[in-house]
């Protein structure tokens, strides 16, 4: 789990995961750690598969969980809810994909101006890292596919 939050936020700064939030949550826990995650294609497809506890800022969750808000908008031609999820620092801040990879407390995401079209990111619950990692398989990154 380390290595996902240093992988994670060592990308501040980085705008290629612009709306590709739940692609950057996999990578932060993929790469560093040579595994591979099977999720869900949306953060809002991942927040329905899995048991999300409610969000209390006095008990913020443990670094390395997932932290999961509703938005939804315009994306590639398609207009739906799409969430939005980052990963917790385990002091209530979030490393997450916005129009960058930045750090935020968690609380005033849903302060964050939303991309063109979109609603504003509502907070909705947090999963643990291992809910993710659940099914994941080591990963030969060296290995040509054949």
């Amino acid at each position: 789990m380390t290595r996902a939050l240093e992988w994670a936020v060592a990308r501040r700064g980085n705008a290629s995961y612009a709306g590709r939030c739940l692609a950057f949550v996999e990578d932060a826990f993929e790469r560093p750690n040579q595994i591979e995650v099977f999720g869900e294609a949306t953060a809002a497809e991942a927040a329905a598969a899995l048991e999300l506890t409610p969000y209390e800022s006095a008990h913020p969750p443990a670094a390395g969980s997932l932290v999961f808000f509703a938005c939804g908008g315009p994306l590639n031609g398609v207009d739906r809810e799409w969430g939005h999820v980052g990963i917790a620092l385990g002091d209530g801040r979030v490393v997450h994909a916005w129009n960058e990879v930045r750090v935020d407390d968690a609380l005033e995401i849903p302060r964050l101006r939303p991309a063109p079209g979109w609603s504003a990111a509502r907070l909705i619950g947090w999963a643990s890292a291992g809910q993710l990692l659940r099914g994941h398989r080591p990963r030969d990154w060296g290995k040509a596919a054949g």
